[in-house]
């Protein structure tokens, strides 16, 4: 059967060729402006990853916000607009970890481009010593700000008369996973104390699971480092009776003396359900840290962006550590490692050091 319908390819006979051409002109035109487009954006994004650590601890939530905050991808309205008063042309990304040690070996692996760090472990890792004096010295750790203080929380089933670091002899105990701040401190905390790992039935969990394991009863006590209230345990203070347990007196000065990096700290009364008075307990600052090989200009700008107003006004209204978050002299002479040299020529610039 004849039809009119032109052989694929070809225009309508009906359309003269004289139209075609500039609309032709026209798809062409834009064709190459969405792959040029694409192009750029794909040269320009920045991805820069930062370390944190489990999922239910502040330093994931904490890390989030940071990452918010100094993220500015192509496209984005002007920070004097409301918009992003990031790093131009960077993405961000905050990335749970198993801890400190974990991401300090990220960054001499360089598969994180920053990191939330406890700060003896950075001054151990960047010294060689301590829990580094086997290991080697991180000598391409760099300090780009400290953040905010976490406290050392010792808690107990009630019913397993935990009264003191003591008591802790013959329990069934959980100081963190294996690459964990929680097991560094905890081993200080028995070697302070007069106890040896021996003496305590340790298990190896992530404060998940052991706060799961403190509640069917089969966890006597864990060690958890983190900002007041922590999650899991507000949670656990609901589903069993706990104690938290002090880390004060003779043994916690001779820490404070020894350490530099550990600070006393209390618990408030009410932080947890169940427990009406505060507790003594020890506290040590929270950093963030980079590799000395990323760009002068990129860590220039991360400093920037975090010590930005848009940012305090996020971490504020958001994070109850970021209240904590205070620009000074003395915040960046706890930080016990080198500062990057874009981080240090922004503190100059900003007058904070001379």
């Amino acid at each position: 059967m004849p039809t009119n319908r032109p052989a694929p390819g070809k225009p309508p006979r009906h359309v003269p060729n004289a139209i075609l051409r500039p609309i032709r002109r026209l798809a062409l035109a834009a064709a190459i402006g969405v792959v040029a487009v694409g192009t750029v954006l794909a040269q320009d994004i920045r991805f820069f990853q930062i370390g944190t650590g489990p999922t239910a601890e502040t330093r994931f939530a904490f890390g989030g916000l940071l990452a918010n905050a100094i993220s500015n991808p192509p496209g984005s309205r002007d920070c004097d607009k409301g918009g992003s008063c990031g790093v131009p042309g960077m993405v961000a990304v905050a990335k749970s970890t198993g801890g400190s040690v974990a991401n300090i070996e990220a960054i001499e692996a360089k598969r994180l481009d920053a990191a939330l760090v406890q700060s003896d472990i950075a001054y151990w890792a960047y010294h060689g010593t301590g829990l580094y004096k086997d290991k080697g010295a991180a000598k391409n750790l760099r300090a780009i700000a400290m953040l905010y203080p976490e406290s050392l929380h010792l808690v107990a089933r009630r019913d397993a008369h935990i009264r003191s670091v003591h008591d802790l002899k013959g329990k069934r105990v959980s100081f963190g996973g294996k690459e964990s701040g929680e097991l560094v401190h905890g081993r200080l905390l028995l070697a302070a104390f007069g106890l040896t790992e021996s003496q305590l039935r340790l298990s190896a969990l992530p404060p998940g699971p052991a706060a799961d394991a403190m509640a069917a009863g089969t966890l006597d006590a864990m060690l958890v480092i983190d900002a007041d209230p922590v999650p899991i345990l507000t949670e656990l203070a609901q589903r069993t009776a706990v104690d938290l347990v002090p880390i004060a007196g003779p043994e916690a000065d001779r820490m404070r003396a020894k350490y530099p990096f550990l600070g006393a700290a209390t618990i408030p009364a009410d932080t947890y359900a169940g427990l009406a008075t505060e507790v003594k307990t020890l506290e040590v600052g929270v950093m963030l840290v980079t590799g000395a090989n990323q760009p002068y200009d990129l860590i220039y700008g991360v400093t920037r962006a975090l010590w930005h107003p848009s940012t305090q006004i996020l971490l504020t209204d958001n994070q109850p550590r970021g209240k904590l978050f205070r620009l000074s002299a003395t915040e960046m002479e706890r930080t016990g490692i080198p500062l990057h040299g874009g981080a240090s020529a922004y503190y100059f610039d900003a007058g904070v050091i001379k």
